[in-house]
């Protein structure tokens, strides 16, 4: 259990994270969402004791990071593909194993998980983002981790390269760890992930299993027709909500296809279509965001 308890950071006069709390568990994917700005990456570098919050606690079974005994065996952190251009991907994982106490031998088993055997020898300089994501996976595992934390893993990975790490995450909750991840590919995110934490401005706007969050979704029924504008009305005057999407179709809320149908057919509107349209999680937490993004469309 990792226990994220009034996290607050100030760079200035802008408050990057504002009292934050969470808790992340075994055996779950908990993905981590906000828009560019929203303050993901500062909590995640507060976590591991990168950046020293102005108040609040992290603990990882009541302990905090700095506490820890063998951290690397703890967490395995990826929060940047960072290593350096003139060594190999061998050597580079050989010098953080050492670092950490952990045995050279989980170098080449590491290499081995994500893939990267063939390339051990190459230089880390001549790496596609791809691969340097790759690395910094494997750098995570080293230590064999009770919780894998990643900051935009699938950045610079192709279509098979984000499968794989979506299986390899699953499974890793599956056996036990827990993984806490950020993205902004939400809906490759609700392909595997169990609980979602979201923040906006630094703060917390939901913290729940992914099925909840998307389940609270309005769900909408698609009317097309012609006669738009008469049904507009007639749906306005039966105390139905409904938008305008085009020219000749409506989004109506607050009644089920059923009940939109019988009132066409009763007033002899004919319906060129007729569909209920769910809202995806990725409109959920957009709509969710949209007021604490610091760059949103209009």
């Amino acid at each position: 259990m990792i226990t994220v308890e009034g996290l607050t950071k100030t760079y200035g006069s802008r408050r990057a994270v504002d009292n934050l709390s969470f808790s992340i568990t075994s055996g779950r994917v908990t993905g981590f969402v906000g828009p560019n700005g929203s303050g993901k990456s500062t909590t995640m570098r507060m976590m591991v004791g990168l950046t020293r919050p102005d108040t609040g606690t992290v603990t990882f079974n009541g302990t905090s990071y700095r506490a820890l005994a063998h951290p690397a065996r703890t967490i395995g952190v990826a929060l940047e593909a960072a290593a350096h251009p003139g060594r190999s991907a061998r050597n580079h994982l050989r010098t953080l194993a050492t670092a950490s106490a952990i045995p050279t031998s989980r170098v080449d088993a590491v290499l081995d998980q994500v893939g990267l055997t063939t390339a051990a020898d190459e230089r880390v300089g001549g790496f596609s983002l791809g691969m340097g994501q790759r690395l910094a996976l494997a750098a995570a595992l080293l230590g064999e981790p009770e919780t894998l934390m990643l900051d935009e893993p699938a950045n610079g990975l192709d279509p098979d390269g984000i499968r794989w790490l979506r299986t390899f995450l699953r499974d890793y909750a599956d056996q036990g760890g827990a993984v806490f991840v950020s993205s902004h590919l939400i809906g490759e995110l609700a392909m595997f992930a169990d609980d979602i934490v979201v923040i906006g401005a630094g703060r917390l706007l939901a913290a729940a299993p992914i099925e909840s969050i998307a389940g609270a979704a309005e769900t909408a029924v698609v009317a097309q027709t012609e006669h738009a504008d008469r049904f507009e009305q007639l749906l306005h005057e039966h105390g139905l909500a409904s938008e305008r999407t085009d020219r000749d179709r409506l989004s109506v809320t607050g009644a089920d296809r059923s009940t939109v149908a019988q009132l066409a057919l009763d007033h002899q509107i004919r319906l060129d279509e007729l569909t209920d349209h769910h809202a995806s999680l990725e409109d959920v937490l957009v709509d969710l965001t949209h007021s604490s993004a610091e760059f949103a469309s209009t």
